[in-house]
């Protein structure tokens, strides 16, 4: 009885460590990502997700000249009416293009964003995501887009809890792994 009682307490401590580790290293990793400046780009990519701001962010940065193109990334179902609106933006300063990746992924994006750069010979990209999603979606462009490549948060807050956190970045952790595996695309 008492060697099972150490073994329980031993896997609860080292339980308690992981999810520390995970919190920690997630923290420094994606919550903290490096950030790019701004800069001129021949495309502004923004990718699928959430509409928390992401289309109108960077409509607003090829206002101010960043570039002539805005690319949505159409990852969302046929009826919904935000992202309808957003592919129907008309601006004399850019175009916007809303295509379905395939697959309907981060590396379908970046797969997607190199094939638009040989058709229209674009050789800088800026990709806007969530923060946290940034360190994986710069891996995974950087296999697919040979151009310079900056990566940019929608500007915004995250309000989760320590537990949504922990899934968070259980979940971008499992997502690098799988885009470490596939390779170059």
């Amino acid at each position: 009885m008492r060697r099972w009682r150490g073994f329980a307490v031993s896997l609860v401590c080292a339980l308690v460590l992981a999810v520390a580790g995970v919190g920690v290293i997630g923290y420094f990793v994606y919550t903290e990502a490096r950030v790019d400046g701004v800069e001129s780009v021949d495309a502004i990519i923004v990718l699928g997700g959430e509409h928390d701001g992401r289309e109108q962010y960077a409509m607003s940065l090829a206002r101010q000249g960043v570039s002539e193109n805005v690319v949505l990334s159409n990852a969302y179902w046929t009826g919904d009416k935000q992202m309808a609106a957003f592919c129907a933006t008309t601006d004399p300063q850019f175009t916007v293009t809303c295509l379905p990746p395939e697959p309907s992924t981060t590396r379908g994006e970046a797969i997607l964003t190199r094939d638009l750069a040989v058709q229209n010979g674009w050789r800088s990209v800026l990709v806007i995501s969530w923060r946290y999603h940034l360190p994986r979606a710069r891996y995974i462009f950087s296999q697919c887009f040979d151009g310079r490549l900056l990566v940019r948060d929608v500007p915004r807050r995250y309000d989760f809890s320590l537990a949504e956190w922990e899934y968070t970045y259980l979940y971008q952790t499992f997502g690098f792994a799988k885009a470490v595996l596939q390779g170059e695309c």
